[in-house]
């Protein structure tokens, strides 16, 4: 059983973290407005766990302005989307022993 534990990703274990990272997956980027809205929670809860993944170098964030208004986009990374995918694949092998 370990090794089927093994590649379960501490960093997406919270819903928030694995609905960011979905929703970066088949998405190019996305704002943080836009995630809030996807996601239904609060600027801080969203803010905190963008943190946690930008600490594991799984999102890049980029800051611009549009117009006068500030604007922030999230990215999931090579490492990232590598992380994600082989805790999905993790996820889906335990299903299947049980």
């Amino acid at each position: 059983m370990k090794s089927l534990l093994e590649n379960i990703n501490k960093a997406f274990d919270h819903r928030i973290r694995l609905g960011i990272m979905s929703v970066l997956m088949v998405n190019d980027s996305v704002d943080f407005n836009t995630l809030k809205e996807l996601l239904g929670v609060t600027d801080g809860n969203l803010a905190s766990h963008i943190k946690a993944l930008e600490s594991e170098a799984y999102i890049q964030v980029e800051k611009q302005f549009i117009g006068k208004k500030p604007n922030t986009r999230y990215l999931a990374t090579t490492a990232g989307k590598t992380a994600f995918k082989n805790h999905i694949d993790a996820l889906e092998k335990l299903i299947q022993k049980s």
